[in-house]
């Protein structure tokens, strides 16, 4: 069930995203409310993951479980019936908070049913498979859809999924909920869906206007006072909805950092990646979302086998080459152009997906294993909800910087086409108002050819930016993971217990320091094995 519900959380990510350029024709959206139609999925997640973390402990997981596949469901019938953006945005979020309450209450599910961490991470491993194969789902379903009828119809496959999977957890779901009586956290639920809500709507907004307006300008002070007030309450609060002291844990502190940067890196890419897809190369969805697959169908075929081999490597070293593989990936697609084959994209794409796949598994692991195991659903919530807001503040960040360069870029590029003056003032006035795809609303006449061609050289000039950054905040993520990833050397064993490291006999690492929040478990960051 846990596999299932993440599948279901996980399956509109990319049937959206490779939807973008056709969700843009139709409700003609600007760049900004594309970026929302993506982050208003993205960001109640995130904002709320922790409440539904804590509703799961105190209620019972099974409950939360249920009320997220209804949530997705009734999102994806919201926006079914979308004839605007915004209604859009009302659906998207409605499964935004599905996937809140799936996300934590799964990998807490898993964590009730196999207590051995061992164990346990072979199963996580099935679950991030499962999340994978939504990714891959998706695109390839939406991009079939698409090709044969509206945009809309990518969201009637939620529908019957969510609603049998309900059907059978009712009958089949055993439910579960913390042993040791947590309470709900009103003020640091209000006080985290503030900062996260005023960080994300100040980027998206400072990024399609100014970052020196009243409106952008009030959001990010909410976002910062918020963000103190947070902390504030939840060093004193008898019942935290985020205990501090996990960040005392080595494991969480540095999986959540590095899924944090490399979310925030690897969303915000696959926004633009998209819209290159459909405004520069124009590809149908279809056509992207088959491209799209050799990202997400790579991170799949690898992400089970790095279950297995996590227990057998080092953690470190798996995230490590993991993230400078994206890194390397990026990188190389700075050379792609108007007309770059699918050839020539093809292995820079993969190469992408395997260093996804290398990190998703062992990353999740890490840090769900490195608490204490009731404190594991409280892990797998946090660490999720910073991944959602870095993959919240993605699609912001690089959407902004995609549309500042573009646009600054564009009357060079109409110039050097040879646009005249008066249609070139045209359309740079309607890119600065409605970002790239304003274009479309300018009578072009016999131009249109030249002014396209300018386009699409803008939004190569915007995209290689993005890269660049998608890129260093990767390589960062990957030297974060090296420097804080090191595995405690092994405590000393009780008489006779010992383990093989190296093929010979060495003293296990004692059974109570599993449970410390301040000492990962060995085995959960590469069995047995010291980095030095």
């Amino acid at each position: 069930m846990a596999c299932l519900g993440v599948f279901v959380a996980y399956l509109p990510v990319t049937s959206v995203s490779v939807s973008l350029p056709a969700i843009q024709e139709a409700l003609g959206a600007s760049t900004a409310q594309l970026s929302w139609v993506s982050d208003a999925f993205v960001l109640p997640m995130a904002a709320f993951i922790l409440t539904a973390g804590v509703f799961g402990d105190v209620h019972g997981r099974k409950k939360v479980f249920l009320v997220g596949l209804l949530l997705t469901a009734a999102g994806a019938v919201t926006a079914l019936s979308a004839g605007s953006v915004q209604v859009l945005w009302i659906g998207q979020a409605l499964s935004g908070l599905g996937a809140a309450a799936l996300l934590p209450t799964t990998l807490a599910l898993i964590s009730h049913a196999v207590p051995d961490f061992r164990e346990r991470g072979k199963y996580i491993g099935i679950w991030a498979m499962c999340l994978l194969g939504a990714l891959a789902v998706g695109g390839l379903l939406a991009g079939t859809v698409v090709a044969h009828t509206e945009w809309r119809w990518i969201f009637v496959a939620p529908i019957p999924v969510a609603l049998i999977a309900f059907g059978i957890a009712v009958r089949l779901l055993a439910d579960s909920r913390a042993p040791h009586g947590r309470r709900l956290d009103w003020p640091g639920q209000i006080t985290a869906a503030l900062a996260i809500t005023g960080l994300v709507y100040g980027v998206i907004e400072g990024g399609a206007g100014s970052f020196g307006d009243v409106q952008v300008l009030v959001a990010l002070a909410v976002a910062v006072v918020s963000g103190v007030l947070f902390v504030l309450f939840e060093r004193r609060s008898a019942s935290p909805m985020l205990d501090l002291s996990l960040f005392r844990s080595p494991g969480f502190a540095a999986t959540t950092l590095v899924a944090m940067v490399m979310f925030m890196a690897m969303i915000g890419f696959f926004f633009v990646l998209s819209l290159y897809f459909g405004m520069v190369q124009h590809l149908d969805t279809l056509d992207a979302a088959w491209r799209m697959l050799l990202v997400t169908g790579a991170a799949l075929v690898v992400s089970g086998p790095a279950g297995r081999l996590m227990h057998r490597l080092s953690t470190r070293g798996m995230i490590t080459i993991g993230l400078l593989m994206v890194t390397a990936s990026l990188l190389t697609l700075l050379g792609a152009e108007a007309d770059t084959s699918f050839g020539a994209l093809s292995w820079r794409l993969l190469l992408l997906g395997l260093g996804m796949g290398l990190v998703t598994t062992p990353m999740t692991a890490t840090a769900v294993g490195s608490v204490p195991h009731r404190m594991a659903g409280m892990a797998a919530a946090g660490n999720n909800a910073f991944r959602q807001v870095g993959g919240a503040l993605g699609p912001a960040v690089l959407g902004a910087l995609l549309t500042s360069r573009a646009a600054s870029a564009l009357p060079g590029h109409l110039a050097d086409a040879g646009v005249s003056d008066t249609t070139g003032s045209r359309v740079v006035e309607a890119v600065q108002a409605n970002g790239l795809g304003g274009a479309g609303g300018v009578p072009l006449g016999a131009e249109a050819g030249r002014v396209w061609a300018a386009v699409g050289d803008s939004f190569l000039d915007g995209m290689r930016l993005c890269l660049i950054v998608a890129a260093a905040l990767t390589f960062l993520a990957a030297v974060l993971a090296f420097v804080l990833l090191r595995t405690p050397r092994p405590a000393a064993a009780p008489a006779g217990q010992v383990v093989r490291q190296g093929g010979a006999a060495q003293p296990s690492v004692a059974q109570d320091t599993v449970g410390s929040p301040d000492l990962p478990p060995a085995s959960v960051a590469g069995t047995a094995r010291t980095e030095s």
